[in-house]
């Protein structure tokens, strides 16, 4: 998450309305000793993934595990790209496609007049076949 100077201001203004100043302080600590809690825990869990995955993974960090970050750091930029495009022309055929449903079903064509029994040709025959 990223916020701007604006949006701190408001939350801030935010809190005082709803919390009153007097309790804001104890406020303030209790959050601040929730994210030191929370971000102690997640330490301690990249660091346990470390240790358990072994020494070849000692420099693991925990965004390689999301696929699209883990192709862009191994295969470069170029690889990247050629996914990008890659997805760009599956979103393209994805439309067309689309629009093909939308247009519906194509005309059935005339089918043959089907010839009597007697007039019809014979499947070949193999007569070493039988």
């Amino acid at each position: 998450m990223d916020f701007n100077a604006s949006e701190i201001v408001l939350l801030l203004v935010l809190a005082i309305v709803l919390f009153g100043p007097e309790k804001l302080p104890e406020l303030a600590r209790k959050t601040a000793r929730v994210l030191h809690y929370v971000r102690r825990i997640a330490n301690d869990a990249q660091g346990r993934l470390r240790e358990e995955l072994g020494p070849e993974y000692a420099n693991l960090q925990l965004s390689d595990l999301n696929p699209k970050a883990f192709v862009a750091k191994h295969l470069g930029p170029d690889a990247t790209a050629e996914l990008d495009s890659v997805a760009a022309e599956m979103r393209g055929a994805r439309t067309s496609l689309d629009d093909a449903i939308a247009a519906g079903p194509d005309p059935v064509p005339e089918a043959e007049p089907e010839l009597p029994a007697a007039e019809r040709p014979l499947p070949p025959f193999d007569a070493e076949a039988t």
